[in-house]
């Protein structure tokens, strides 16, 4: 897919480490210049920083352009697509991946009466209202493109996973998607939702193997599941970029799909070769 997207131009919000990075990564090897958000200009308990992401994309032959940015910050976010205009008076694609991934993790499996309500405001604020403010901004020039709105969702909208908050906030991500594609339904631009699987992301990637070398994480009320056979980051990647290089995309607007399902309906593979259909 290299080259594919040449002369486009992205933003990746997250993006420092995980699914963000992952994403960040291939649209950069296809060939369009990525902006890379984050609060992370320095590496902290997990690795991976705005910096180093730009930096692995140039190795892949793409252009990464880093941005420290706090999606809580309005202005923030609103100077990030003012400067992007004025650099490339264009955009063709966001990617809406900000979460808080280490907060919510504090609460999984744990009934709704045991998680206290700042919880829902982490999920919200960063996994809900910063997709809505960050495509607000993005919209104008997504319009003069007829360009693409990914927000990065989770089959916890459609069946209980991990609590009863962080099924509420990717239903609610699934609902943006749905309502911003009907506001959208005469531009040109296309608005989905992506469901990855379970994707070994750096703080995955702590669980250590087992004396069989499986490498086992037990979710309450989900399952035990072996991350050796989870996807890595760039296989969500390789989901956007499919739908970014599709010239009929526009038939997927407004739903949620399943990067499994895509990879079988475009062809393309994780980085191994393989399609992961954990989770």
């Amino acid at each position: 897919m290299s080259g594919t997207l040449s002369g486009k131009v992205a933003v990746v919000t997250g993006a420092s480490r995980g699914i963000g990075k992952g994403i960040a990564l291939e649209l950069g090897a296809a060939g369009a210049t990525v902006y890379i958000t984050g609060r992370t200009a320095s590496p902290g308990r997990l690795p991976g920083t705005v910096a180093q992401t730009a930096e692995e994309i140039a190795e892949l032959g793409g252009v990464g352009v880093p941005y420290v940015c706090d999606h809580r910050d309005d202005d923030a976010v609103r100077g990030l697509f003012e400067q992007i205009r004025a650099d490339h008076g264009r955009l063709d694609v966001l990617v809406n991946n900000v979460y808080n991934a280490p907060a919510s993790a504090r609460w999984l499996g744990r009934p709704f009466w045991e998680v206290p309500p700042e919880a829902w405001d982490e999920s919200f604020d960063i996994g809900v209202r910063s997709h809505y403010v960050a495509s607000v901004f993005a919209a104008p020039a997504l319009i003069e493109s007829g360009g693409l709105i990914v927000s990065i969702s989770s089959p916890g909208a459609e069946h209980f996973t991990h609590n009863t908050v962080y099924g509420v906030a990717k239903c609610a991500v699934d609902r943006l998607t749905a309502d911003m594609a009907h506001d959208l339904a005469d531009t040109g631009v296309t608005a989905v939702s992506l469901w990855p699987g379970i994707v070994n992301t750096e703080l995955l990637q702590m669980v250590p193997p087992d004396a069989d070398g499986r490498r086992l994480i037990t979710l309450p009320g989900e399952g035990t599941f072996d991350l050796n056979e989870a996807e890595t980051p760039r296989f969500p990647g390789r989901a956007v970029v499919a739908l970014a290089t599709d010239p009929d995309r526009r038939a997927r607007t407004g739903k949620a799909w399943r990067v499994r399902d895509l990879a079988d309906a475009y062809g393309f593979t994780d980085i191994d070769g393989r399609v992961p259909r954990l989770g």
